[in-house]
């Protein structure tokens, strides 16, 4: 009874190599869209009450520098993690079972000592990272204070997200969507409790931000220790298996150095950003938070994505993947068009959410007149990458981001800001770097005969 009722949950949950494209890509597709929209609740909550509540300090120190700061060390781990997940899916795909079990375990071993690193890195070198971003004086204390109690809780926030990645690669996207709503709603009523009702300020942001990934991982490693599929998650066996940490590593590594670009290449747009004062780093706090609905919505197009290519790489299906990149493509087109126009003409409404203070909201409607219009000149790096690592393609993505992107992007910041030093300039920086790379991962896609050598690698 038990083998029947694993075969026909499996049968019910993975539909990716069968079935109507477009149809199983949405199933697929909305509830990590969902779950990326809590996430970005989740955050967004902290700036919203801290911004209304405490001030534009307050406001400016946890976002700007002290965000950008933990996206270069965590989105490394979730980069390096992507690994992980392009094997299980791969292994899940092909059905083979007891690989699709060590690399459950190997991952989730990978989670704790990368949280254990970051954590030490976090609290040790905080201050200094923030002062060397020309973080202004007036909110330096807060974001310091901030970062110190993010990273004592960057274990759990790191096993939630690899746990919510394992479920994922094996095509169960609506787990992890329910686990971060629950995670969600803690957070902001742990928010509302702590800054509201203790008058705790930035430090209860924090706090509150702890407690909830706590909740979170909870639940997802609940959720696989009570799986009956191969990728059953057994606490005593959490433990690394040489291979396949080195393919995890293999895969993973690249990404992770593209993520740590990406966040470098931030890191020199924001201290620029710094550079103009206070109430600019408030306007690109909130800014962030309004252009995340974009990056929700691409980032879940790239795991779907991602899924995709993994599973049907496994299965055999290549051109099921072109298939499935062609469908992924023009939601993605269509969605960053529209997006593009809610964006532009709801901006004055989005930013009353963080601040009523008038220059911070004009500064932060220039930014989104600049970079709004031109969100559809992205989404070729999200979908062609996302489909290149999927099938064990790793190396050119990256050379093409590090390229196309960062070096790009840094250029721009150190050459051409000085010569016309407007926040109009640096946020440029934005457009011009996408549609480069985009280029490049169209001509690579098309001519660069990856999916051969990814079938001769297996």
């Amino acid at each position: 009874m038990k083998a029947a009722a694993k075969t026909k949950d499996r049968q019910s949950i993975n539909q990716i190599t069968e079935g109507v494209i477009w149809k199983q890509l949405l199933f697929f597709f909305f509830p990590i869209l969902f779950g990326t929209f809590f996430q970005q609740l989740y955050n967004t909550t902290d700036a919203v009450i801290v911004g209304n509540f405490v001030g534009k300090e307050a406001l400016a120190s946890v976002g700007g520098p002290a965000s950008t700061l933990i996206n270069l060390l965590v989105g490394f781990f979730m980069g390096l993690s992507s690994g992980a997940t392009v094997i299980i899916s791969q292994f899940y795909g092909a059905q083979h079972e007891e690989d699709v079990k060590k690399a459950v375990h190997t991952a989730m071993a990978l989670s704790i000592a990368g949280g254990a690193v970051i954590m030490v890195i976090g609290l040790l070198f905080s201050g200094a990272a923030l002062r060397a971003m020309n973080t202004p004086q007036e909110i330096l204390k807060l974001s310091t204070q901030y970062m110190r109690i993010y990273f004592l809780g960057v274990i759990p926030s790191l096993i939630y997200n690899m746990g919510s990645s394992i479920l994922r690669a094996v095509g169960d996207s609506r787990r992890p969507l329910y686990f971060l709503i629950l995670s969600c709603i803690a957070n902001i009523i742990l928010d509302i409790f702590f800054v509201v009702i203790l008058k705790l300020g930035v430090a209860g942001v924090a706090i509150a931000t702890v407690l909830s990934q706590m909740i979170s991982a909870f639940m997802v490693v609940a959720a696989l220790t009570r799986s009956e599929d191969s990728y059953r998650l057994y606490l005593k066996e959490i433990r690394f298996h040489g291979h396949l940490l080195h393919n995890i590593i293999r895969i993973g590594l690249p990404a992770g150095l593209q993520s740590s670009m990406y966040s470098i290449s931030n890191l020199i747009v924001q201290s620029s950003v710094n550079s103009f004062g206070t109430d600019t780093v408030a306007a690109w706090t909130a800014y962030g938070k309004v252009d995340g609905i974009f990056w929700m919505i691409m980032g879940a197009y790239g795991i779907a994505i991602t899924t995709f290519a993994g599973q049907n790489f496994g299965a055999g299906k290549y051109d099921r993947i072109h298939k499935s990149v062609r469908v992924c493509l023009e939601m993605a087109a269509f969605t960053s068009i529209l997006l593009s126009a809610v964006v532009l003409c709801g901006g004055h409404i989005f930013f009353r959410l963080f601040t009523s203070d008038p220059n911070v909201m004009e500064i932060g409607l220039g930014m989104v007149h600049v970079i709004s219009p031109y969100y559809i000149t992205y989404i070729c790096i999200e979908i062609l990458g996302g489909t290149t690592r999927g099938c064990g393609d790793a190396v050119p993505p990256t050379i093409m981001t590090a390229i196309g992107v960062c070096v790009l992007r840094v250029a721009w910041i150190l050459i051409a800001v000085p010569l016309r030093p407007e926040m109009s300039t640096v946020a440029f920086s934005y457009p011009l770097t996408w549609s480069v790379a985009s280029v490049m991962f169209i001509i690579y896609y098309l001519k660069g005969k990856w999916l051969k050598r990814s079938r001769r690698m297996i």
